[in-house]
């Protein structure tokens, strides 16, 4: 079959190839893919700014149907609608695993870059990473149940604005514009604030129910007002905006990965006691509470996929989501 591939660690090295198809070994579920979501991880695995274990299948956003099951594996049969976690391999023994941040284990192994991932027809998961995806979401929408985990994880679990409260999300993508109508959810207020070529992107921020879009050109009279900031650009000049719009005693919170190392203004955040925190990837309990609010249609992430490719020109659809052409860009494998 089929697979876009990171052959060799190096900037680039990235191909599609064939590739034998997997099998489930016990406690595993193979899974059709239907949709396979292209995500700033990916890009930093082509530039070698991401840890990988190649050759290894890129890929770790899907949705799909259970091929089969290998022994042992009672919750799913064939046919059934899943998504999944990322998590291949965790220690389970570790301080992390034990307190339900696996996220953070040492030994933790995800598709998409320590194993085979979802840019391809079948992939191989555990068990205990897979969910129903449910019967009102589209293969489309649940392929975005992981960046919307990933989401959850940060504003819901980890920032946890309040009702009435002003936030302001830095950074319209995809994260930025999930983080958003989670904020919503929360009761809080929405500012989403972005550059002039995000225009589009503020266009779609205020479709799912922003409460205002600002580009970073007219920040005048915003400056130390909001009560918390999730920045989703993993932008220098992104932080530097969201730590400047916090009022003293706000709290931050980092989702977007750099891929560099950049300056923080540190004096910033003592004058103004920030609360800082950062989140990486998902927990268990995010992946209930993002599929709960997407079959409830609190939370929408299939309007987001602004374009759709077949494996074959994975290539373009890379280029796509790095140019910021479009908001998410979603592969689908062909047979």
């Amino acid at each position: 079959m089929k697979a876009v591939v990171k052959y060799a660690r190096g900037v680039g090295n990235v191909a599609l190839r064939d590739v034998p198809e997997p099998e489930a070994g016990p406690g595993q579920v193979k899974i059709e893919v239907k949709a396979a979501g292209v995500c700033g991880t990916d890009l930093h695995i082509l530039a070698d700014e991401y840890a990988n274990n190649p050759p290894v299948v890129l890929g770790h956003e899907l949705a799909g149907i259970v091929a089969a099951c290998g022994a042992g594996v009672s919750d799913f049969a064939p046919g059934d609608r899943v998504t999944t976690r990322t998590f291949f391999q965790t220690c389970g023994k570790c301080v992390y695993c034990r307190t339900g941040r696996d996220n953070l284990c040492a030994s933790r192994l995800s598709i998409g870059s320590g194993v085979n991932g979802a840019m391809t027809k079948y992939v191989v998961v555990p068990e205990r990473a897979v969910f129903r995806l449910p019967e009102n979401v589209s293969f489309l929408a649940g392929a975005l149940s992981e960046p919307l985990s990933c989401t959850v994880h940060a504003v819901l679990e980890t920032n946890r604005p309040g009702p009435g409260e002003r936030v302001v999300v830095t950074g319209p993508g995809a994260m930025g514009l999930l983080a958003m109508q989670l904020v919503k959810v929360s009761g809080a207020r929405a500012t989403v604030v972005g550059v002039p070529s995000d225009a589009p992107r503020l266009e779609l921020a205020k479709r799912l129910g922003a409460d205002e879009v600002v580009l970073t050109t007219d920040l005048d009279g915003l400056r130390d007002t909001f009560d918390a900031a999730i920045e989703c650009s993993g932008a220098p000049a992104g932080i530097e905006t969201a730590l400047g719009l916090l009022r003293k005693g706000g709290r931050y919170t980092q989702v977007g990965l750099v891929g560099k190392k950049v300056a923080l203004d540190v004096d910033q955040l003592v004058y103004k006691e920030v609360e800082l925190t950062a989140t990486f990837a998902h927990v268990w309990t995010a992946w209930p509470r993002a599929l709960a609010l997407l079959a409830s249609g609190a939370v929408q992430t299939e309007p987001l996929v602004s374009h759709r490719f077949p494996l074959s020109r994975w290539q373009e659809a890379f280029t796509t989501f790095r140019d910021r052409t479009g908001v998410k860009v979603v592969l689908e494998p062909e047979d």
